[in-house]
Formats: structure tokens, sequence, C-alpha cells
């Protein structure tokens, strides 16, 4: 089978990249603390936009949660190790790539965590040759490969679901929870950034490993709904994350699975 790599990332504001784009003009501004530069910055932006939702090349990479679907079965961990630097994390991400060319699956892959992912790539000094392959060195990149938008090679079910309309996007909590699949755990997004700041790095990577489960989950759904599985396949396969997951220690698969009602086993 074509290897899967499903994936997702959590960020935090760059404070060191905040202080050299000179984005607060206060006196001393250079010298505040994260917390400090951050919230100002936030305030700027909640002033210019409503939200204090950073432009993306402001985020920091901390989390890569990925699962990776293959014929030896499921693996679900976050790369590296809770404070490894952003550049091992994401050279890790685009090593696998190089060296399995995955089918990528994602939720909103291409509207976040793959741009986020290439702007800092460069920020890193980051190669990622067989993501930007477009058929160059291989000809079959050409007519399907990860960047074009109507390509296959990354499926962003977010995107795809919604047929390419923004304004019918779907969260992935809320759909994957009428799917019933257990959606959000521990915390959101807007979150992540005060759990950082508490140094609860490992709650951070137990909350991106849940989100890449529901995501695979939702493209175990899709998959019967274009008819690529039969419901024989599909309940396979969930028979078989469920079965991985049940084996996994953490409190948070223990909850996770506590909160998938969908497909769930016979009682008795």
């Amino acid at each position: 089978m074509t290897p899967i790599l499903c994936f997702d990332i959590e960020t935090v504001p760059d404070a060191d990249g905040l202080r050299r784009l000179g984005l607060i003009d206060e006196p001393g501004a250079a010298d505040w603390d994260d917390d400090t530069l951050v919230e100002h910055v936030f305030a700027r932006r909640r002033e210019k936009t409503g939200s204090d939702f950073l432009p993306l090349h402001q985020h920091r990479i901390v989390a890569i949660a990925c699962l990776f679907r293959d014929d030896s079965g499921v693996r679900i961990r976050c790369l590296g190790s809770a404070g490894d630097p952003e550049a091992r994390l994401i050279s890790d991400f685009f090593k696998t790539i190089d060296r399995h060319t995955p089918q990528l699956v994602s939720w909103n892959g291409s509207g976040f965590d793959m741009q986020v992912l290439t702007y800092r790539a460069l920020v890193n000094g980051v190669q990622a040759a067989r993501y930007w392959e477009l058929g160059d060195d291989d000809r079959d990149f050409k007519w399907n490969n990860y960047i074009s938008r109507y390509h296959t090679r990354h499926l962003d079910l977010m995107d795809l679901l919604a047929l390419y309309t923004p304004r019918a996007n779907a969260p992935l909590d809320e759909l994957a929870k009428l799917c019933g699949f257990p959606g959000k755990m521990g915390m959101d997004g807007s979150q992540v950034w005060p759990a950082y700041r508490q140094g609860r790095l490992d709650e951070i990577r137990d909350y991106c490993e849940t989100d890449v489960a529901n995501t695979y989950l939702m493209y175990c759904r899709f998959q019967r709904l274009r008819g690529f599985w039969s419901p024989v396949e599909y309940q396979r396969e969930i028979d078989v994350v469920r079965a991985y997951l049940g084996a996994q220690p953490g409190q948070h698969w223990r909850e996770f699975l506590s909160g998938w009602t969908a497909d769930a086993p016979a009682a008795g």
C-alpha cells in the first residue's frame, strides 16, 4: 500500500522573530520578556483585525504529530522529544516525506499547517526536496504533486469536503463529534500559548496526537464516502486503529477511546 502520513502541528508566537521584526516600537520593547512582548503584539493585532491570530510566518512550531499507516500497521507519535529545536522537528517531518513519498492527509493543512511548515523550513534552513518536487526529476509529479491544490498527494480534508469553498469549511472538532469521534481533547489551539508558557509541552504534544487521530478517523470515513473502501474494509481499518490505541500508554488515549462512540464494539 502507499504509506499514509496524517499530520498536525501546534504553534506558538515566534517571540524572537517578533523582536527582529520590530513590531512594537515602544522604548525598551526589545528587552521585554516573551509574555509582555507577545501580549502587546496580540493587542496590536486585535486593534487591526479584531483577532489576535498572528500571520503564519510569525508562528513557531512546538509539536508535529504524525499518524503513519503502512503495511506493518498504524503508528502515532509526535516527532522528536519535548523541547527539541524547531529545526529538528521540521527536518524529521520532511525527511519522512523524502523517504516514503506518502499520501499526506490533513485538516486545513493547505491553509495553515503546510504553509507554516514551509515558512519555518525557510527560516531554519531545512531542505524539503520531495515535497517540492513538481516533475523536474520525477515525471509522475508533474501531474500529481503535493503543491497543487487540486492534486491528491496531499488531501486537505477540510478544503476538499467544503468543495474548495471557504465559507463551507467545517471545524474538525465539530464534524468529528458529529461522526461519533472524540473531537478536541484537553485544549484547543487558542490555549497552546498559555500552556506552553506554563511548561506544559507534554500536554500540548498529547493534544496534537489526539488531533491527528481524529483527522485519520475522518479520512477513514472519507474513504468510505467516496467508495474507495467498502463498509467491511472501513470497519477493518477502524478496528486496527482502535486496537492500536487500546495498547498505548497515556491518559489521553484512554480518554480518547472513552469519547469514541461511533463504530463501537457491540456490548456483550
